[in-house]
This record gives C-alpha cells, structure tokens and sequence, in this order.
C-alpha cells in the first residue's frame, strides 16, 4: 500500500480545508424548499451544533445515532459529531420497533436524534413507547430501564417534544462553550479513532455495528471523488439515503473533500431528481440502478434538460447494459462509474475510472482504489487463484473496518490475521485489475440495492408461536431484482396463513424486509447430509409463485 497517497487527517480537518479553498462556494442545496448554505454557512452550522452537544455533555467516543430522512441537519450532525470525537451512528429510516431498540441495546448508544416519522411509522411515537420515561425524566437525564446507556433524546427539528432537546436549543447553548474548549477537544482528535458506525447483517444473522474511522472512510471518499475527476466546480444531485454509505461517503465526503456543491434529496422521487439536475446544473447524479430505471421510464423525463450531466455513481446491485447505455446516452453521463464494496469495508473496493469503456463499465466494477489491495482467494482454502480463476474477493488496507461493535469473534471471521477483509463475494480478476462479480454469498438477497439477509428474517419470524420451521430465499422481480419469499412449516395442529406471517412483521421489522410471497409447505428440500437446499426453493419460485417476475 501506498501511505504517500492517504491524508491523515479528520473529517472536520476535511472539512475546514474545502471552507479555507472556497469559503462561498455552496455546499448544500434543497430544490424543494429553496436551502442553500455556502461552505463558510455550513462549516458556522456545524461549529454550532457541535459546541451545544459539548455543552449538554457529549463526550469523546459517545455514540449518536442519527434516525432521520435526507434533511438538511443530517449532514450537519456527520461533522459536528466528527468534529467532538463523537461518533455518528446511522439509522435506517425503514427501521420499526424491533429493530431500533436491537440497535440502541446493541450499540450501548448514549444520544438519538430523530425526526416525526417517515412513511407510516412515527418515530416519535416509537421511543416514547421504547423509553416511557422520557415522559417524566428531567432532560439530560434520562433513566432507562431498557436503554441503561441512553442520556440524551433530541429532535430534529424546532417542535418541542416531552423529554427531548430540540435543534434550536442545541445550536443556543453553543455560546456557552469557548473557542479555545473546542479547539482543544479537536486538537485532541486522532484520525484513526472510530467516527462512524453503520449496521449490517454482514455474511449472517443480527446486524453488526461496523466500526469506520476518520482515516478510512475520509479518505475512501477523496478517492471516489477523484475518480469522478471532482472539482470545486461539480454540483453533485444526491437522491440516495445519507444513513447508508452511498449516501454518507460516496456522496457527502466524496463531495466535501473537493469542495464540491451537494445538491441534495430528502428522498427519492424522479420528477425532484430532474428538477433538481435541470435547475441546478448539476453535473454529477448517484443512484442505484432501479432509481435510474425510473426517472429514464418517467412519462415526464422529455421535458427536462440533462446537458450538464457528466459523471456520477451507479452502484448498489448489477447494472443491466442497455440502462448504463441509456444513461450515457439520454442523460449525458458520459463518464458514469460503477463502484463495488461493502460496509466492512469503508465501503468502495474497486471503481470503474472515467475513461472507461461501457464493456468494463458493465460487465466488471472497476479495479481496485489506490491504498487498497485486492486478491482472490480458494473460499474453501485460502489460497490466493491465478488471474481469471473464480474464488473469494478480499482486500487490505487503510479502508477495512476496526471491527464490528461487541463482536471480537464476528470480527476474526472478517478479517484474517494478515489483516484481510473477506467479502463473502465471488468474483474474477482479469490481467488488468478488473473485477467481475460472479456471485455473492449465496443467501443474501438484494431488493433494489437493499441488502437483505435472510437469517435476520426467519430469526425474528421464529417468534411466531405457531411457526416450526422457516426459509427465507430471494424470489426473482423485473422491478426490484429480487423480493422476499419465505417458505413455512406450520407446528402440527396449528392453523396459519401467509397473510398472518405478513402482517406479524408489520410495524416491527423494515417494510422491504417484509416477505411478499409466502409459502406453506410440508418440508424443503434436503441434501443427503441433512441440510436446506435453499437454491431450490428459489429455482421453483415461478411454481409456488406464477405471479413473481423472473
């Protein structure tokens, strides 16, 4: 690895570069409501919030967990939280009850903020019902019996809610710490600490909370900047989720290193994604490919003017060659990238550059970022494979996590003693570097760019006291590539229906999680040895499910 091509430094230290280069350019801009702040606004935004969580007691190395939509404060938090030593804690908006109180409990979180709600879940609502005693705690000091690390609620907004802080008191109690008291909490900073932490399902089972550090997704989000050739002068249209790494690293950090304007959604929605790209000038535009399928099928997608599009990122899931056709040549994305990586790994691995052909833009995603190496291994001994032989894709470097939160032995099954990140994905590697996907672990299923591990699904369904026995496989969908399917064996004498297994999900596990199709079945498929062969059950989809799509 080449340290010469790292900065060490830290996101804040990212960030009061790009203020000191280019003061008045803009950073963050809302179509829909008329929000724009200069880099020097923003960074003043940031000191704020930072210096009133200072005040309210956030110390080094707390966690702050963020549940909210694209909002304007979102990216706020990410540098004010960086800028304190704190450490940012993304929230999946999909997220209900079940799955944020695992996260809090997990996590040993010490501060939340959240907004209203999104979709039909109302968050508010939620940790009041997880943490009743918000209701009648003193703010700042909360006692949980559930949540015993939780100290701090904060909502997202200038409502006042029983219990919590809201951002306007925050940003008023930023006056109550000196300049040299905040100078010296980041002074006190190493860029190696932990900033970020994501959740994931990684290979199987409950999510692991994925430790990343200044170092690793700072820099990872310089390179995939440069890869796009980012400059000061690129205006960066963002309609992906900010609490995953799309959003948070390839989009903020990539754009904030080069100074770059961040043209922001607060979600996705293909008339605001023209809008904002025509309007704006917007010369760069991130999704995974489902979002550009539907803003290339909108009925409306002739009356808006594309001409100022140049780069951007497409990534999430495969992307079919006749839609990267279509986006370079109805979109002006000529020199579109494809990027590949996972959470454990800061997140990008390999990206296609600029020049590239649509061949190498398509059927491989890209080769390796500088400071990372890539190799591909024998899954089954480790051995490093000759070029164009299929194996296990892992990668070393400054990118790869600190480990998964409270899980030393998920950890060691990651990474290797040399320091090796296994990705669980299969793939090949040609004479130059490029790397084609062959396959990927074979239980996980990716509903349009949403990674979904079945092991988390049939767990939490295994509460149903009427379930013996449960599979969950990825069923194929024109529309999302895959959906949900589970299979069930009711316990003998128990009465049951696919609808019951639906709607036991509802309200507790994320809606794209939920199974669309269900199956009663007597028994599943077996190898000799005893075990499920779940690739069955997804090769006969089509004969439990005539309706699927293939």
């Amino acid at each position: 690895m080449n340290t010469d091509l790292m900065q060490n430094i830290t996101l804040g230290q990212i960030l009061d570069q790009s203020v000191a280069a280019h003061p008045n350019n803009e950073a963050i801009i809302y179509v829909d409501r008329d929000y724009r702040q200069t880099y020097k606004e923003f960074s003043e935004s940031v000191d704020r919030v930072a210096k009133g969580l200072m005040t309210l007691g956030v110390q080094k190395g707390e966690k702050v967990a963020v549940w909210a939509t694209n909002i304007p404060y979102w990216v706020t938090l990410q540098f004010a939280t960086a800028k304190i030593g704190a450490i940012l804690l993304t929230v999946n908006t999909n997220y209900k009850t079940a799955e944020l109180s695992y996260l809090l409990k997990q996590s040993e979180c010490e501060n939340i903020f959240i907004i209203n709600g999104y979709q039909d879940t109302d968050y508010v609502q939620t940790v009041y019902d997880l943490v009743p005693e918000l209701k009648t705690c003193q703010r700042g000091f909360l006692q949980s019996n559930k949540f015993p690390d939780l100290k701090r609620v904060f909502f997202l907004g200038h409502e006042k809610h029983r219990g919590m802080y809201s951002v306007p008191e925050v940003e008023a109690m930023a006056a109550m710490v000196n300049d040299d008291d905040y100078q010296n909490r980041q002074a006190a900073l190493d860029p190696d600490d932990v900033v970020n932490m994501q959740y994931t399902s990684g290979t199987t089972g409950f999510p692991k909370g994925v430790m990343l550090t200044h170092n690793s997704i700072g820099n990872n989000g310089f390179w995939i900047g440069e890869n796009q050739n980012f400059s000061h002068k690129d205006r960066l249209c963002l309609p992906v989720p900010l609490f995953h790494c799309f959003g948070c690293v390839l989009g903020v950090l990539a754009a904030v290193s080069h100074a770059a304007t961040m043209v922001i959604l607060e979600s996705f929605e293909p008339v605001n994604v023209m809008a904002s790209v025509e309007q704006e000038k917007c010369t760069a535009l991130y999704g995974v490919p489902t979002m550009f399928i539907a803003v290339l099928d909108h009925k409306l997608f002739d009356k808006f003017n594309y001409s100022s599009l140049r780069t951007g990122i497409m990534a999430g899931s495969p992307c079919p060659m006749n839609i990267m056709r279509q986006v370079i040549e109805k979109m002006y994305m000529k020199e579109i990238t494809i990027c590949y990586g996972l959470t454990e790994a800061s997140p990008v691995i390999t990206q296609t550059r600029i020049e590239d052909d649509i061949k190498k833009r398509t059927e491989t995603v890209g080769r390796a970022m500088p400071g990372i190496e890539i190799k591909i291994v024998d899954p089954d001994t480790g051995v490093e494979l000759v070029q164009g032989k299929q194996g296990e894709i892992c990668c070393r470097g400054y990118n790869v996590m600190k480990g998964y939160y409270n899980m030393a032995e998920a950890t060691q099954k990651a990474i290797d003693a040399d320091g090796w990140l296994h990705s669980g994905d299969l793939g090949v590697m040609d004479k130059d570097g490029y790397i084609a996907i062959t396959g990927r672990h074979k239980d996980m299923i990716i509903r349009g760019g949403e990674n979904i591990y079945p092991r988390e699904i049939e767990e939490f369904l295994f509460n149903m006291k009427n379930i013996l026995d449960i599979q969950v496989v990825g069923i194929p969908s024109k529309k999302y590539g895959e959906e949900v399917g589970a299979f069930v064996i009711l316990k003998q004498g128990s009465d049951g229906t696919p609808e019951d297994v639906k709607d036991f999900c509802r309200g507790q596990i994320s809606r794209y999680k939920i199974p669309k199709y269900v199956a009663l079945v007597d028994g599943f498929p077996m190898t000799a040895s005893g075990k499920v062969q779940k690739f069955l059950l997804r090769d006969n989809a089509k004969t439990w499910f005539p309706e699927s799509g293939s």
